[in-house]
């Protein structure tokens, strides 16, 4: 069975795709720790960051750091965390978002109620980044 983010990469769920290519798709979190908070996921089921391949991986990380350097144009924070986390959904998932102390990384604090159209403009504003 397909994992929710396959789904999503597929384009079976909705999702707010800012970046793919034949490797990776990077789109934003429904729960957002802050505004633009977005996972840079492979396109192949990968369950645990330990087993990608190394090639992958470093792809990944080219992939997370740009949209790293996207965050930060937009939002301006005072650094941009990179998590791996993957307990949720098993499928490798790189957390990148804003932060501006450590509690911003607190799973707990999410904005289980952020609003599509505050998604929507986010996903708008990282993709001009990152198309420009």
């Amino acid at each position: 069975m397909p994992t929710i983010f396959t789904r999503i990469i597929e384009g079976e769920l909705p999702g707010r795709i800012i970046y793919r290519d034949d490797q990776c798709a990077a789109f934003l979190t429904i729960e957002p720790l802050r505004p633009g908070h977005t996972l840079v996921v492979p396109i192949a089921e990968v369950d645990d960051w330990l087993d990608l391949d190394p090639d992958l991986a470093a792809h990944l990380m080219m992939v997370a750091q740009r949209i790293g350097k996207a965050i930060d144009v937009v939002w301006k924070p005072t650094r941009v965390a990179m998590m791996i986390v993957g307990l949720e959904v098993p499928h490798v998932h790189i957390h990148i978002t804003g932060i501006d102390s450590e509690r911003d990384l607190d799973f707990s604090l999410v904005d289980r109620n952020a609003s599509a159209t505050s998604l929507d403009d986010a996903a708008e504003r990282l993709r001009r980044v990152l198309d420009g």
